[in-house]
């Protein structure tokens, strides 16, 4: 039986967090092949791409994210896109644009019920500009096994963003099953909770950032704890959304 195409408005359990580096210079030629023959070719295999952006701070870094029913339908949908006539007919070009493609985190939607869908509205078509808009994305580290940080992130953060007119686009935790694509690599041993959020340009952003850390609950409890359960400093990835991605 052929594989059903996955609406990204559907309900996804399943997240990828891939982050290329990319050879000197070759960041906008996998970019166009990207969103010109890469996006609705994947989704008729049964995954979902959910958003493309240009790392700000990295001119030879790609970062996008694709989401899944469940592990099982990643497993199958990765099988058929990747032993399919697209990727043996692009593949090569893609791949020769990057020098590392194996920093992924293997996430699941940061709710209770364990559910996430992208925003409901039509993916602009190829070759559109890239909208004026500036994203983020903060991954937290916490020890392997330890809920305590990931809590305070979706019970205590997510309601003060969403309570301040930030709303994140998404949020997701670390998803602990066997990577069922072995072909292609995911980061071991991870316990992050990653936030995204999306403003009118950075200086939104910075002023959503201040406005946080100076609301009472926020700088004297849910920040404070979040830090003490760290293993590291957040890593914030400054983003820039291409033409065709859901996520702006």
């Amino acid at each position: 039986m052929p594989p059903v195409p996955t609406d990204p408005a559907r309900e996804l359990a399943v997240i990828e967090l891939r982050q290329y580096t990319l050879r000197p210079g070759r960041r906008d030629d996998l970019i166009e092949l990207f969103d010109r023959d890469l996006v609705e070719t994947q989704e008729e295999t049964g995954m979902a791409v959910l958003g493309q952006f240009r790392d700000l701070d990295d001119p030879e870094r790609f970062v996008w994210l694709r989401g899944f029913p469940d592990m099982a339908a990643r497993r199958d949908a990765l099988t058929a896109f990747y032993g399919g006539p697209v990727w043996k007919r692009h593949g090569p070009q893609a791949n020769a644009t990057m020098s590392d493609s194996d920093d992924v985190l293997l996430l699941r939607p940061l709710t209770h019920d364990g559910s996430f869908r992208a925003a409901p509205h039509a993916r602009p078509r190829p070759g559109t500009p890239a909208p004026e808009r500036f994203a983020s994305a903060t991954l937290w580290s916490f020890p392997p096994g330890r809920d305590e940080g990931i809590a305070l992130v979706r019970d205590g953060l997510l309601p003060l963003l969403r309570g301040m007119g930030a709303a994140p686009l998404a949020a997701f935790a670390t998803e602990t099953a066997p990577n069922t694509f072995p072909r292609l690599p995911v980061r071991s041993g991870e316990n992050v909770a990653v936030v995204l959020t999306s403003h009118p340009d950075e200086n939104a952003h910075q002023r959503h950032l201040t406005a946080l850390r100076a609301h009472p609950v926020a700088r004297d409890e849910v920040l404070p704890g979040i830090e003490r359960e760290e293993t590291a400093a957040p890593v914030t990835l400054r983003l820039a959304p291409t033409g065709r991605s859901l996520m702006t």
